[in-house]
């Protein structure tokens, strides 16, 4: 395959795969880094899947994207996961050379690596408070396993879902959660008996009941 980059920095996906046989056929790869919340947590910070924005509600579209939505066969996150290091904060500069690179104490330590199609370890949270982002879920093993919120509810949910987030009212409310999406839609047994478990970045692990 071909290894296409995203030809402008703010532009989906970081990089686009293409068949050299047939330039019909795509994959969308992008990038993601995150650190732990602490050294040995089971909690990661959590990151951003891309924009439920333009070029996700219109799959046409080739606003802020490199190929249009809908030409990907598959949408991945290519991921590592980090912790931080303590820091030491010294009164005067240090000059290293490059002899002394065995030597530098790193910051960041203890890197782990996913690949995992987006939607598999989506949340139902946006991403970031001001921008129109994908969350990522922030339980660590089910982002290794691929068992987001919409695992075993499949593709098409998580894409309707974010194609509607924060555009419908139900019960004078805009709807920003899958639980209440699925009562509105009236497919509360899916959640029911998807047994989805929703992991808090407070720690605890609890199915919703």
């Amino acid at each position: 395959m071909d290894l296409v980059l995203a030809e402008k920095q703010n532009w989906y996906p970081d990089i686009s795969f293409v068949s050299k046989t047939n330039s019909d056929i795509k994959f969308a790869v992008d990038l993601k880094t995150t650190y732990r919340l602490e050294e040995k947590s089971l909690f990661c910070n959590g990151f951003t899947l891309g924009s439920h924005g333009e070029y996700f509600i219109n799959q046409n579209s080739t606003k802020n994207i490199q190929y249009s939505y809908n030409q990907y066969f598959g949408h991945y996150s290519l991921g590592v996961l980090y912790s931080r290091k303590a820091q030491t904060y010294l009164e005067e500069i240090i000059i290293y050379s490059k002899k002394d690179l065995p030597t530098i104490p790193s910051v960041i330590a203890d890197f782990e690596f996913f690949a995992q199609e987006k939607w598999k370890i989506a949340s139902d949270k946006s991403g970031s408070g001001n921008t129109a982002n994908i969350g990522s879920i922030v339980y660590i093993a089910d982002i290794l396993q691929g068992n987001g919120i919409f695992a075993n509810l499949g593709e098409e949910w998580f894409n309707e879902y974010w194609q509607n987030y924060g555009k419908i009212t139900y019960k004078d409310k805009k709807i920003t959660d899958l639980k209440t999406y699925l009562q509105f839609k009236g497919r509360t047994d899916a959640w029911i008996t998807q047994n989805i478990v929703l992991k808090k970045t407070t720690g605890n692990v609890k199915n919703d009941e």
